[in-house]
């Protein structure tokens, strides 16, 4: 639509356009998006993983992901082929300080840049709508962020993820000691919590261990059930059928709920707990009515927004653990307790099988923390983290990814010696070195490579990663079978005919020469689907990444088969 002239309007036109314009206005953050500069990233090219053998850790297939590049080129990847599928994206995000805390568009940004908030708006907007995409219906998504931007934040998760998914801002008190250089100390950082469903996400939403602290409250009084405490049987509020008279068995003392307030349970409910001998009236039998809780009962707790340093640690502990790990702690200058992230999966990915995305990885303490939980209760959560190599003009040797965040990964697998506490034992686990590479759409053909398709055929049917074989490639996952032939020669056919033979489930067959592929496959009686590279390929990302921009809820449950989607039918 070319620009209004309003030089040319009249009076009454005017009038027009701003009544027009006041109807059209609504509430919501604004900034100014037609005046900053152009994020490099943000263009039409398709987005291709290389698999990079030689930083990957472990033996293949690879569950878990470590990807080397822009973000935004991830996401829009991880949008064609993991679209709904994880349990909860954690994000730390540049808190836009103005002290080299935000690359953008291949040098930090100038902090005296008069769009300084709107260019920030506009790169963390732009991969927030990506992560939306990417989201189970009731997952969570976790946002780390301080006073610079908490407010512009809030209202940028409002306006991407809607009002009502607004879960909880909790506290993370991440001093310990009082800071004095302020005219008021500042002592915490906070995570944002958003859920597209949150009474969804409240079902499945992990409580918390109950540490030392918590547990000492419960007394041990010889009871066979154990240690317990008592829990006080009022509630606030008004309820009919809850205003009864409790009368104490002991000495006949009568009770009645306290001014504003009523009992908890109704009248059937509490004679149920007195016949159990649940209910305690003091030692005395004089004290107001209270229910006993048993220890044994507590399967957690449930969070609140209050995290303190001692329960998830704080800024100090976090930089010792770099130094533990590294050797220094000026391998990465802000790095987030493990505790810390602990918490977080506990409460948003209980699930011994979730899935966990960090887009701004920075020294891999989300993988680490999933890692330590899955040592401790046998899980095998995956992790899919993004990590840019930030460098910049000045220092273009620079590789935070692979230097630092998959260094931190590896030797949290392996183990490794602390200075302090001698050899850590390893955590176990295992996972692959993707590069993210934007390839033009003119370029397409030409540039695209074998470990491209493969790694996207992979992803795409939901299998582990595997590296990509001389000819044809093949994975299994359950009873679905993927295969990708390089080339069409007589070998690579017959190999590929080999492993198809024996097959009973379904399969999708990848080649360059679909014909040849299918010409080969004449007089198997399977159920193959083809997919034509590129052209299929092309079709999948565009259209994965064009459903990230409608309005209406996006799919959750994984594709079955997402390949087949895109595939030719014999």
């Amino acid at each position: 639509m070319s620009a209004i002239d309003y030089s040319t309007l009249t009076k009454e036109q005017l009038i027009e356009v701003l009544k027009r314009r006041d109807v059209q206005a609504h509430y919501g953050l604004h900034w100014e998006r037609q005046n900053i500069t152009p994020d490099k990233a943000l263009n039409r090219d398709f987005v291709g993983f290389e698999l990079l053998p030689e930083q990957c850790y472990g033996e293949g297939p690879w569950e878990n992901l470590v990807i080397e590049g822009d973000n935004y080129d991830a996401l829009r990847h991880l949008a064609t082929t993991h679209a709904g599928q994880f349990h909860l994206i954690y994000i730390d995000v540049p808190y836009n300080t103005g002290n080299k805390d935000f690359v953008y568009n291949d040098h930090f940004f100038d902090s005296r840049d008069r769009y300084r908030h709107s260019t920030w708006l506009e790169f963390i907007y732009q991969r927030l709508v990506l992560a939306k995409a990417l989201l189970k219906e009731d997952g969570a998504i976790v946002v780390s962020i301080d006073d610079n931007e908490l407010f512009n934040m809030g209202l940028l998760m409002n306006q991407v993820f809607g009002e009502r998914s607004f879960l909880a801002n909790c506290i993370w008190q991440k001093r310990y000691s009082r800071e004095n250089r302020s005219a008021i100390g500042d002592a915490h950082e906070y995570l944002l919590i958003y859920s597209l469903k949150p009474d969804a996400f409240k079902q499945r939403r992990g409580r918390l261990v109950l540490g030392d602290k918590q547990k000492s409250v419960y007394k041990e009084t010889g009871h066979p059930r154990g240690k317990w405490r008592a829990v006080s049987l009022s509630a606030q509020g008004f309820r009919p059928n809850q205003m009864y008279e409790i009368v104490s068995p002991i000495t006949g003392k009568v009770f009645r709920p306290p001014e504003g307030g009523c009992w908890k349970v109704i009248k059937s409910k509490y004679d149920d707990l007195l016949a159990q001998g649940l209910i305690y009236f003091g030692k005395d039998g004089n004290a107001m009515p209270s229910r006993m809780q048993f220890l044994e009962d507590i399967d957690g707790m449930t969070p609140w927004t209050w995290w303190p340093h001692d329960e998830v640690g704080h800024t100090d502990e976090a930089r010792k653990e770099i130094q533990d790990i590294f050797g220094t702690q000026t391998a990465f200058d802000t790095p987030k307790p493990t505790r810390l992230m602990e918490r977080v999966l506990q409460i948003c990915a209980p699930e011994k099988d979730a899935l966990v995305l960090d887009f701004f990885a920075g020294s891999g303490t989300t993988a680490h923390a999933l890692l330590r939980m899955n040592k401790a209760d046998g899980g095998q959560r995956r992790f899919v983290v993004v990590s840019s190599r930030e460098a910049t003009d000045e220092t273009p040797d620079r590789n935070l990814c692979r230097d630092v965040c998959a260094v931190r990964i590896r030797k949290a697998m392996e183990g490794y010696s602390s200075i302090k506490t001698g050899f850590v034992e390893p955590l176990g686990g295992s996972f692959a070195y993707l590069k993210a590479i934007p390839v033009p759409m003119h370029r397409f053909e030409e540039q695209l490579t074998d470990s491209m398709v493969w790694t996207f055929a992979q992803q795409a049917s939901g299998h582990p990663l595997s590296a990509p074989q001389q000819g044809v490639s093949t994975s299994i996952n359950g009873n679905h079978l993927i295969a990708y032939c390089a080339n069409t020669k007589p070998s690579t056919l017959a190999a590929l005919c080999a492993k198809l033979e024996n097959h009973k489930g379904p399969a999708v067959v990848l080649s360059w020469g679909i014909q040849a592929v299918q010409e080969a496959l004449v007089g198997l009686a399977m159920n193959i689907s083809y997919v034509a590279v590129p052209q299929d390929l092309q079709h999948a990302f565009r259209q994965g990444n064009a459903q990230v921009r409608e309005p209406e809820p996006v799919e959750t449950e994984a594709r079955e088969d997402q390949l087949v989607l895109q595939g030719e039918q014999p």
